[in-house]
Order: C-alpha cells, then sequence, then structure tokens
C-alpha cells in the first residue's frame, strides 16, 4: 500500500513540473513579440528621400509597398517591404541617413 501511495505522490509532482515548465515557456514568448512591435506604419510618402533613393540604388526596379518606422535614442529606423516586378516580396532596414541595417 505504501509503494502505490508513494507512486501516486511521484506521478502528481511530476505534473506540476511540467505545467510549471509550459507556463515558463508561454511567457518568453510574449516578451519576444514585445520586441517585435516597436515598428509604426506610416506612409510611403513619408520615407525620406534619402532613403527612398538608397532602395532604388541597392535593390533596382523595386518599389516600396510598406513603410514602418521606429525611433530610439533620437535615431530613426525603417522596415520597408519592397516588390519586385514579379510580385516577390522582401523586408529591408534602414536608417534615416540611408544606410541599410542588416
Amino acid at each position: 500500500m505504501k509503494k502505490v501511495l508513494v507512486a501516486i505522490a511521484m506521478m502528481m509532482g511530476v505534473g506540476s513540473f511540467s505545467a510549471f515548465a509550459a507556463e515558463t515557456s508561454v511567457d518568453s514568448v510574449a516578451c519576444c513579440q514585445s520586441t517585435q512591435d516597436e515598428y509604426t506604419k506610416i506612409e510611403v510618402s513619408e520615407v525620406p528621400d534619402a532613403v527612398k533613393a538608397a532602395v532604388e540604388k541597392a535593390y533596382e526596379g523595386q518599389t516600396i509597398k510598406e513603410a514602418s518606422v521606429a525611433e530610439k535614442d533620437g535615431a530613426k529606423t525603417y522596415k520597408l517591404v519592397i516588390t519586385s516586378a514579379e510580385g516577390t516580396e522582401s523586408t529591408v532596414i534602414f536608417n534615416d541617413k540611408g544606410e541599410e541595417v542588416k
């Protein structure tokens, strides 16, 4: 009888560890998503000319479809969705000086 009670107690303990591990992983996902939401969507016409010129030079023949901006420590970065003539979309990031951020 003692063995049965010990086995049940052990199984209950293992189950609580599993629930704790699952709860921790959910928190880490929420943490990572908040850093990706820094960008605020803007109109393509609001993108600085230096950034537009850099996109035209680096990605010849592609156009800016969507634009978003983020500001950190006084410096702005622009996340741009560009499309090719074939319809292929890419996401690129430039700073406000027109330099691509890798």
